[in-house]
């Protein structure tokens, strides 16, 4: 690397692509332990009710058991026991499955079993042998019904200011007066994670009281603490190893209870358990994005400026559990309303419990946003873009501050000439090739950007490179490979010369691989270390050399094994620093937005621009282009941000068209349990995504700039389908997916 050559902004190859092409990455299951064993998951077979009776002595048997685990016979996990304080109703917020804690089945394929053996062929054939009866209980697994005795989250009734209470500016529903208005009703089914790698761990007790970990997680840190608090052991005694993820939405956020289940298992065989989920459990074990029904009312003058917008959404839950999202946030916050209504209401069902996935409640409700406003642009016969430009916000209404920054209207500008914007026509039906009907659609996107604190240790080493740990995750977007761009431009060294390790809980603290949070986190953690190591080197280097005594650590650089200054003011080479022991070594905490927190509303934001083709015959959807613009501050490397746009684009086609988990309520059980009737989209499926980036830092919400890309890279795709299939067809499909049937 050359003195000028910059590494932020660059197009780098990620660190870790010949280790995970060649197969020298090791994934969570693929860690070989002595005297290793294999759990196999038994799963209830009824929705709701209690176990009878539960015969595992065929499963005992069979060749190679070590143990068939269930609430008969379980150890006592400090964690699970009663305190005297656990809620009864699901309006009290609930609390997380316990595994193996009693006989009462809350959802369909429950764990109530584990088996373990000596091979993974011998487990799963036990499995199948253990045979239990219940007392059935009637459940309630339809998402219709059940919003009946829709309820406010708990959160909200403790807390007024809570983000799911029922929000309110100017005149409540204030639309239904209104003489341009509409009022429609929107539906999101339930859609699964379903990551390359299934969800999958390796629990070790090294000792009574140490447990190694293996597994599939997006927090190591988090994990350590939920496994720590359940075993009642020091967080110390607690190690979580992640170093690689193969792909994560959000299922791998959460503590679950089949992680629980190997530890309960390799605490019971004294060895070490092995446990991959299988896909079919992948649908039951670790949570999905939840069935939620919206219902918007909008009205707007005759020259298309809002003046009331009302949102309301009931999303899905357990029953013992609440799970919140922030499905109304964007409607709050994105365009001009004198008079915004909110309500946000849970429905509880006899279901596992729902989790975060990409783009969260944002991505539901954007789709009703979105949708919404296409509607209404429609009515008032104005351009989709037109309208949205004539609500536009300079500052945010909801917190009433200016946005730290905000790109919007390049985006919509750059993305409408990528697209092909001016060929729309505001009539739908009108633009047609052969049998193919042609429309364009665009949808919205935000996501706060998010920073918290993370430590990042960097160490300078004999051999002249840099060694940086941190307990961050890296779940498929690069972050070793940012990480390193940002070390290498602060240093001054060439990226080759830059070690970043990460994914052990034993290395400096950091949260969650989610919530776009890692590179603004982890990144400015980086950065601060690296110049904490460069002015401790300066340190060491001024009393033989006078000159860097004065000197500002910005302008220190590691140079050819040498500290030095610009112009070769002065030179000391690296061995000369490295005599003292631990000389070279810092341990740095960046903590999270400082006073500008309080000052800005911080966002990154998206437009996302689709043009598809629907056979007039069929009703076959193909999106020919997309096109996703991002304001997402500064960018560090060019080809892995503009993947992850790529990639949550293509998960928006599967929200707009096929995603959708079928249950059968008459037994509370997914239908859809398999690739073969859940359907994701494929190479075919997926046009070529252009990406287009705004590359304006904001120094609001970190010195880098950056305010994060992973969530807001599938906010908004689903309406801007829905809606170019509108602007095709004349038809509106209000509930997802739009398959062939819901336009012939």
């Amino acid at each position: 690397m050359k003195p000028n050559d910059k590494q932020i902004g660059s197009s780098l190859n990620r660190v870790d692509g010949r280790l995970k092409v060649t197969g020298a990455a090791k994934y969570s299951a693929e860690y070989e332990l002595p005297n290793l064993t294999y759990g196999v998951l038994v799963g209830s077979t009824i929705a709701k009710g209690r176990i009878t009776s539960l015969d595992t002595k065929a499963a005992q048997n069979a060749p190679g058991v070590l143990a068939v685990i269930s609430h008969l016979n379980s150890p006592k996990v400090p964690g699970f026991q009663p305190t005297g304080k656990e809620p009864s109703q699901p309006q009290t917020g609930g609390e997380p499955l316990k595994v193996f804690f009693d006989d009462k089945i809350r959802f369909n394929d429950q764990p109530i079993a584990l088996v373990v053996a000596d091979t993974l062929q011998r487990a799963r054939h036990a499995a199948r042998l253990v045979q239990a009866q219940y007392a059935r209980e009637t459940h309630q697994t339809n998402m219709v019904a059940g919003a009946k005795d829709a309820f406010l989250p708990s959160s909200a009734k403790k807390n007024p200011k809570s983000p799911m209470a029922d929000y309110q500016r100017g005149q409540p529903d204030a639309y239904q007066t209104a003489a341009l208005k509409i009022e429609q009703e929107y539906v999101i089914p339930t859609e699964h994670h379903h990551p390359m790698e299934m969800q999958s761990i390796t629990a070790h007790w090294e000792a009574p009281d140490r447990l190694t970990l293996y597994d599939k997680t997006q927090g190591t840190i988090g994990t350590r603490r939920d496994f720590a608090k359940e075993w009642n052991l020091p967080e110390d005694h607690v190690k979580v190893i992640a170093t690689y993820v193969g792909g994560a939405f959000g299922n791998a956020l959460h503590s679950w209870p089949h992680e629980s289940a190997a530890i309960i298992g390799a605490k019971v065989t004294g060895r070490p358990v092995k446990l991959m989920l299988t896909r079919e459990q992948m649908f039951t074990m670790v949570g999905y994005r939840p069935y939620t029904w919206q219902k918007i009312g909008m009205s707007a003058t005759a020259d298309g400026r809002i003046t009331a917008i009302t949102h309301e959404s009931i999303g899905q839950t357990s029953s013992y559990q609440e799970f919140t999202e922030s499905t109304l946030q964007q409607t709050r916050m994105m365009y001009q309303s004198p008079n915004l209504t909110t309500r946000y209401r849970l429905a509880a069902l006899d279901v596992s419990t729902p989790i975060w996935m990409r783009g969260p409640g944002e991505a539901t409700g954007s789709f009703a946003l979105e949708s919404a406003m296409d509607e209404m642009a429609h009515l008032l016969k104005l351009d989709p873009m037109e309208f949205r430009l004539r609500n536009y916000t300079e500052q945010d209404p909801e917190k009433n501050r200016p946005w730290s920054t905000k790109f919007l209207r390049e985006c919509y500008a750059k993305g409408a000439e990528l697209v092909g914007w001016n060929k729309r026509q505001l009539q739908p039906g009108t633009l047609r090739e052969g049998d193919w009907l042609l429309g364009y659609g665009m949808g919205v996107g935000t996501f706060g950007a998010n920073r918290g604190a993370a430590h990042v240790s960097a160490r300078l080493q004999p051999d002249g490179t840099v060694l940086l740990q941190c307990a961050t995750t890296d779940i498929g977007p690069g972050t070793g490979t940012a990480m390193t761009q940002i070390a290498a431009d602060t240093l001054g060294l060439p990226p080759e010369r830059i070690r970043f390790e990460l994914g052990q809980s034993g290395f400096p603290q950091a949260g969650s691989q989610g919530g776009s949070s890692t590179v603004n986190t982890v990144g400015q953690a980086v950065q601060d270390a690296c110049l904490a190591l460069k002015d401790r080197l300066r340190e060491l280097a001024a009393p033989g050399t006078p000159a860097f005594a004065t000197a500002k650590k910005e302008d220190v650089a590691l140079t050819d094994g040498h500290l030095t200054l610009p112009g070769n003011a002065a030179r000391v080479p690296f061995a000369t620093l490295l005599q003292q022991p631990d000389a070279a070594l810092v341990n740095v905490e960046s903590k999270a937005n400082g006073a500008d927190k309080d000052k800005f509303s911080m966002y990154s934001f998206s437009v996302h621009f689709a043009e598809v083709a629907v056979h007039a015959l069929t009703g076959e959807v193909r999106v020919r282009k997309l096109v996703s613009c991002a304001d997402a501050g500064t960018i560090i490397n060019l080809k892995t941000a503009a993947n992850q746009m790529k990639g949550g684009a293509v998960g928006g086609i599967g929200m707009a068209l096929m995603e959708h988990a079928v249950i059968d309520d008459r037994y509370g059980r997914y239908v859809t349990k398999d690739f073969a009737d859940y359907h994701v989209p494929v190479q075919a499926d997926a046009p070529a995504v252009e990406v287009f980036f705004v590359n304006q830092p904001d120094y609001h919400v970190n010195q880098l700039g950056t305010k994060g890309i992973g969530e807001i890279a599938t906010i908004g795709v689903a309406p801007a389908i829905a809606n170019a299939v509108f602007n095709a067809t004349g038809k509106r499909v209000r509930e997802l997916p739009i398959t062939p049937d819901k336009l012939v």
